[in-house]
């Protein structure tokens, strides 16, 4: 499952502005202030070079830098999990999230990522727990972010009233969240609500790009409604978009039994 599954970059979920200050000798309440600084700076450093995938071994130096002045810092832990992830080393990584867990409870941001790792790994029930916390933090400035995997990954286990009051809710929160709008869709038309369903999948059309999995059910929907001329759209874009893709094998079967 690629990193970019739930709808935002994973790494892209670390947004924070790099801080200034260095060691110095003096009074030991400023050296206190200026180690303070120094992690914080290494850690910034170290998300800028992991962001940006310029030098994962500078991220690592500058996360294990900020471990060795406080070996607690949740943000570092985070950081390195998230670089571990990317090098493929999960059980490092996921001793990493832990970590950053344990010495912050409250760091919604890890606990979706980690919920994120566990969905890929498919232990879905795991995940599912990750984001429940996550999305029940009113201060997470992510919060919808959490909701939409929480829906995506209830979804999975089958939880479709579960999912769908997830995704509502995400929605609430953003408006405009393309994996929403789409799951929606989805589910609405599997409930049999076709003239919803079609609602969402208009508004997910209006400022996403279409998918796979947005042509297939933009078929399915015309179809039931009887627009032929749209049934066709959809489906010639899936042919020439996504000629090897799951959905056209869907389609090309559907199409041959209706011939």
């Amino acid at each position: 499952m690629s990193a970019k599954f739930f709808g935002l970059p994973l790494l892209g979920l670390i947004l924070a502005a790099l801080l200034g200050g260095c060691v110095t000798t003096g009074m030991p309440e400023r050296r206190e202030v200026n180690l303070e600084n120094a992690l914080e700076t290494h850690v910034q450093l170290g998300i800028r070079y992991l962001q940006s995938d310029e030098n994962r071994e500078l991220a690592r130096r500058h996360f294990n830098k900020a471990l060795e002045l406080g070996r607690k810092n949740p943000m570092a832990h985070h950081g390195l999990a998230l670089l571990y992830q990317a090098d493929g080393e999960l059980k490092v990584a996921e001793s990493h999230f832990k970590k950053a867990l344990r010495y912050d409870d409250d760091f919604s941001m890890a606990r979706t990522n980690y919920g994120v790792f566990l969905y890929q790994q498919e232990r879905y029930e795991a995940a599912l727990e990750q984001f429940r916390q996550a999305s029940a933090d009113l201060t997470y400035n992510r919060r919808f972010f959490a909701l939409v995997n929480y829906g995506r990954t209830a979804g999975r286990l089958g939880m479709v009233e579960e999912a769908e009051r997830a995704y509502t809710r995400a929605l609430a929160l953003n408006g405009n969240l393309p994996v929403a709008l789409l799951e929606l869709a989805e589910l609405k038309y599997g409930s049999g609500d076709y003239a919803v369903a079609k609602q969402y999948l208009d508004k997910y059309s209006e400022s996403s790009r279409q998918t796979p999995q947005s042509l297939w059910l933009g078929v399915r929907i015309e179809k039931v409604f009887g627009n032929r001329d749209k049934e066709l759209s959809y489906a010639l874009a899936l042919k020439n978009l996504y000629p090897y893709s799951a959905e056209t094998l869907k389609y090309q079967e559907l199409s041959g039994n209706d011939g």
